[in-house]
């Protein structure tokens, strides 16, 4: 059985200072939980802060939430694999709907950056999803598995111990809006069973994100084909991120 993994974004959020202060209160309200893991991904420059305030716990696990597909060189406010792990990160997303749609990252690019994100031995967090107007008009399995195949080309069946896919319509993040249970675990299906084609299907934890919250959460959970939720805003506050990551225990 596939634990339950509960990932916290915090986007532009968080700055050093405040994680250790989130993690003080967070760490003070929790225990590890059998089945269930934890991630956190705080921006860059409280990377380090994270892993740090987090270092205790074995079930957290700090992540990066972008990452360049280049080890090093003259690439400006770019965070590389090397950096990231340097600071403490050991996974990273990738090809979240923010960096695709808001600054233009192709399929192409997500599929470097889990190809450097494997062979620096960190965890690729692969995000897919698609926009209203692709949903609507009945597209949905075409975009999302265009971006899986995409983001796990030349990826081993081996190398898939070291994937998280987090389907993520872009509709329902940030806006309120989310996917039905039911709908969402559609979608999880349809991309567990193109993961057959890389060989390997049920060690693949496949996440959904979308402005899941302590309301919505539960229901979602309860659904077989989803192994957990990646969060964005109702991961900020710890005492309701405390009782999120409880839910259902």
């Amino acid at each position: 059985m596939r634990p339950l993994l509960f990932a916290a974004n915090w986007k532009m959020q968080v700055t050093p200072e405040e994680t250790g202060q989130y993690a003080a209160q967070f760490l003070g309200a929790t225990a590890p939980a059998e089945g269930r893991a934890l991630w956190f991904f705080p921006s860059a420059v409280s990377i380090g802060a994270a892993a740090d305030a987090f270092g205790g716990r074995p079930d957290i696990r700090i992540g990066a939430q972008d990452v360049h597909w280049e080890p090093k060189g003259a690439f400006t406010g770019a965070t590389s694999v090397p950096l990231a792990r340097g600071a403490g990160a050991t996974g990273a997303l990738v090809g979240h709907s923010e960096r695709r749609h808001v600054f233009g990252e192709t399929d192409e690019e997500t599929g470097k950056k889990v190809r450097a994100l494997l062979d620096g031995g960190c965890t690729a967090f692969l995000c897919v999803g698609e926009k209203l107007e692709e949903r609507e008009a009945g597209k949905t399995a075409q975009v999302v598995l265009r971006q899986l195949r995409a983001g796990l080309a030349g990826v081993s069946p081996e190398e898939l111990r070291r994937v998280v896919i987090a389907y993520e319509p872009v509709w329902a993040i940030g806006t309120g809006r989310n996917a039905t249970p039911e709908d969402a675990a559609r979608v999880h299906a349809q991309l567990r069973a193109e993961l057959s084609s890389f060989g390997a299907t049920n060690r693949v934890p496949i996440l959904y994100g979308g402005s899941v919250n302590l309301g919505n959460a539960l229901g979602l959970l309860a659904q077989p084909e989803i192994d957990g939720v990646l969060v964005g805003g109702a991961s900020l506050d710890p005492d309701g991120w405390t009782e999120l990551v409880g839910i259902g225990g």
